[in-house]
């Protein structure tokens, strides 16, 4: 490669080889493209660990992050196809170790890795990210207690979601049979590793999204169990995907995930949690044998329930009889009164005719013809002694006239067809009835208007034609009856 020119170089402002220079020019595109080559060459397998920044899922599929560390940072990427396999959530903060290689992006001219595959760094990332994701949860009030459903007492039907290989289906099992043998459905799902949590989610949704009566029977409760394990082995049931599926299913749900000292957010979000898969079956089922004791007790304490009051009625039922008395000692005191009231009664008859004929005697003996021809006389004189004043007669007479004579002039005034001489109409419907509002006239089919010289027919605007009206029937003449032929008697 030639040397730079010196200021003794005839400088211009076009560009020019100096003699015996082989070195040309290169693009950008070029040199970008050498140390893409060189980059990769040098660096095609890198482990890195630092803590996530900018965290972005493009929507395309591809993941987009920075690792940093306490002076540096890089930019990664991870293709779409690798995205989708990552077993956790990947969120700012978290500590992780990158597996890939670099490589160079020439439109910003920086370096980045792309990312093969992506893992927490060690086991306290895995619980710091556990504990950031519960809290996040918690937030959104997905454990809430309020939300927690009551288990039926005797499921008719029970979902498991579980290996099918694994000791713990059979642990269930067993306990149902000895508890309370039940109908189980169980869904086979992978408990660990890749698609574990999308499996677990999907057979809980399906448990939920059962139609009642339909072909498959719908569970009246769901378990969710598994073995114990390393918190890396019981991941799957710490994933979001998981978690919200049991806290949205409409079906109770009991999770029994690993050994009583293991907790998962999965525990959370349930309705019940179980220590261990079995302690699962006997939470969701009650005892057979306790239910049929229970049952024949409370049978025979309804029969003694029934019996006592019974046997109790009869007892009080005897004691009362021995103390009524005989019923002809109740009525002796009866019997008696009604002797005495007969004798009282017929001795009162005899003495009240014998007065009934002592005053008949002394009216007749009064009833002479001269003394009604003496009170005759006496009412007549007396009526020729009285005089009537022709005023005492004239006077009610003319103050009745005048009385009339007032009433019959404010009548004129108040008749209803008085107005009519001053220019008014009175509106009537096809009754005769008089409407007072515009709201009436407007809902009949036909009017009259009442003027002074006479009635006048008239139709609303709008109004429907009126129906026509049926001819009259022929009047049957009137059958006579004997009253109508009677002769007038004051004719």
């Amino acid at each position: 490669m030639a040397p730079p020119p010196t200021s003794d170089d005839d400088a211009g402002l076009v560009a020019r080889t100096p003699p015996g220079d082989n070195a040309q020019p290169l693009s950008i595109s070029e040199i970008s493209a050498l140390l893409k080559r060189t980059v990769e060459d040098r660096f095609g397998f890198v482990r890195l660990r630092g803590e996530l920044s900018g965290v972005k899922r493009a929507a395309s599929g591809h993941f987009y992050c920075a690792l940093k560390d306490e002076v540096a940072v890089i930019d990664g990427v991870m293709w779409k196809g690798n995205a989708a396999r990552l077993n956790f959530r990947a969120e700012d903060g978290l500590e992780v170790i990158a597996t890939g290689k670099l490589t160079t992006y020439p439109g910003r001219s920086k370096y980045q890795i792309v990312i093969e595959s992506l893992e927490l760094a060690g086991e306290g990332a895995l619980l710091a990210l556990l504990e950031k994701t519960r809290a996040r949860l918690a937030a959104e009030g997905l454990f809430d207690a309020g939300r927690k459903r009551r288990l039926p007492f005797l499921p008719q039907v029970i979902g498991v979601v579980t290996s099918p290989t694994g000791a713990v289906i059979r642990d269930i099992l067993h306990r149902l049979a000895d508890r309370f043998p039940s109908h189980v459905l169980v869904w086979p799902v992978l408990v660990q590793g890749q698609g574990a949590a999308d499996q677990v989610a999907a057979a809980v949704r399906g448990f939920s999204g059962l139609a009642p009566g339909g072909p498959i029977p719908r569970p009246d409760i769901v378990i969710v169990a598994r073995g114990g394990g390393s918190i890396e082995d019981l991941w799957s049931f710490n994933e979001e995907v998981v978690v919200r599926a049991i806290a949205e299913c409409a079906i109770p749900v009991i999770s029994a995930v690993g050994h009583e000292t293991d907790t998962t957010l999965a525990d959370y979000a349930a309705d019940r949690r179980a220590p261990t898969p079995t302690a699962a079956a006997e939470m969701a089922v009650p005892v057979r044998a306790d239910l049929a004791f229970t049952l024949t007790d409370l049978a025979a304490r309804q029969r003694r329930a029934v019996y006592r009051p019974v046997e109790l009625g009869r007892e009080r039922l005897a004691a009362r009889a021995r103390l009524l008395p005989r019923p002809e000692n109740l009525l002796a005191p009866q019997t008696q009164r009604l002797d005495d009231l007969s004798e009282r009664l017929r001795r009162a008859l005899g003495d009240r005719s014998a007065r009934g004929r002592e005053r008949l005697a002394g009216a007749a003996a009064r009833l002479s013809p001269s003394l009604l021809a003496r009170g005759a006389a006496e009412a007549q004189r007396r009526l020729d002694r009285a005089r009537l004043a022709p005023a005492l007669v004239e006077r009610p007479l003319r103050e009745g006239a005048h009385r009339l004579a007032a009433l019959t002039r404010v009548m004129s005034q108040l008749h209803p067809e008085k107005p009519l001489e001053r220019g008014y109409a009175i509106i009537r419907n096809a009754s005769g009835r008089a409407l007072t509002t515009r709201a009436e006239a407007a809902g009949e089919a036909r009017l009259q208007l009442q003027f002074r010289d006479g009635a006048l027919a008239a139709i609303p605007e709008g109004a429907p034609p009126p129906a026509p009206q049926p001819a009259p029937a022929p009047r049957k003449p009137a059958k006579s009856s004997p009253s109508a032929a009677q002769d007038d008697l004051f004719g």
